[in-house]
């Protein structure tokens, strides 16, 4: 259970994705773990990796259960290199809108695709709408995501 910015209860939707009672776009599953695509990605193919289990924050996972979460990181990033040709791959755990511990998984096309408030020079930054492609575009990079996941077993 996480907590609304007043203290109230509210479920956590990392956990009801975990559950099966919210629908993601789901590129890997096993009895542990989740890994989905972001429905708001940075990049097209950022995927997120949840522990099934709640724990808030990264600190907060037992040392195995992270362990598995970056061998699993791991495995699709090398499927995101070879799908989106980039030679990188972001991996965070940043914890900032849904207290359930979670990696990013970001292709990385430019160098900022992935930055720090330090680098930004203005005083007040602007953000656009979140993007949201539309599912035929995520159904297409799952079933890319899946492919290449088999292929690196």
């Amino acid at each position: 259970m996480t907590r609304d910015l007043d203290g109230s209860p509210r479920p956590c939707i990392f956990c009801k994705i975990g559950r099966g009672e919210i629908d993601a776009h789901v590129v890997h599953q096993d009895e542990d773990l989740m890994a989905f695509l972001d429905i708001g990605p940075i990049r097209p193919g950022h995927v997120e990796i949840i522990p099934r289990a709640h724990y808030p924050y990264f600190d907060d996972l037992p040392e195995p259960l992270a362990a598995k979460i970056m061998a699993l990181g791991q495995k699709i990033a090398r499927v995101q290199k070879q799908i989106y040709g980039v030679s990188r791959v972001a991996l965070m755990f940043t914890g900032g809108d849904v207290a359930h511990a979670h990696a990013h998984l970001v292709p990385m096309v430019s160098s900022d695709d992935v930055t720090s408030r330090r680098y930004i020079v203005e005083e007040t930054v602007t953000y656009r709408a979140i993007p949201m492609p539309p599912p035929e575009d995520l159904a297409a990079t799952v079933a890319d995501l899946r492919a290449g996941l088999m292929q690196v077993g």
